[in-house]
């Protein structure tokens, strides 16, 4: 199939499929060459490609699946270093998941104290009120 049917197949640009290529991900058993040198890929590139997409989802890197890729083509990719590397990556997203928790939280205070500054406009409250409120904010953004 040509590039374009596999890039409507996979939801990959034709650009996104090239440069896959290129960096070792697609092989010859998925891309071949025709004698006019347009590319020709097989059925199993789609599975190939979607997979690649999860694993991506997962949190991977091109250069962590490249890395397996090649050790699986080695055969040096034992089911302990395949668990390893899920170990590391659950790790890694539980780290990311706390500094997104922390960002939510900075976040709901900077919006609780910007909605208590509109409150107060609204109500016509003291400019002293709204002076403090103003305060607080700047020390939270400059202490972050």
């Amino acid at each position: 199939m040509k590039i374009h049917e596999l890039a409507q197949k996979t939801g990959l640009t034709a650009p996104t499929i090239r440069f896959y290529e290129q960096e070792g991900l697609l092989n010859t058993h998925h891309v071949r060459r025709r004698e006019n040198n347009y590319r020709d890929y097989c059925e199993e590139a789609v599975t190939h490609l979607r997979m690649i997409k999860k694993i991506q989802a997962a949190g991977f890197t091109l250069a962590e699946l490249k890395e397996v890729i090649q050790a699986k083509e080695a055969n040096e990719f034992s089911r302990q270093k395949k668990m390893e590397l899920l170990r590391q990556k659950m790790q890694e997203i539980s780290r990311r998941q706390a500094e997104l928790e922390q960002l939510q939280m900075y976040l709901a205070q900077m919006f609780a104290r910007n909605k208590a500054l509109v409150e107060a406009e609204e109500k016509g409250e003291a400019r002293e009120e709204y002076q403090h409120h103003a305060s607080a904010l700047r020390s939270s953004l400059s202490s972050s």
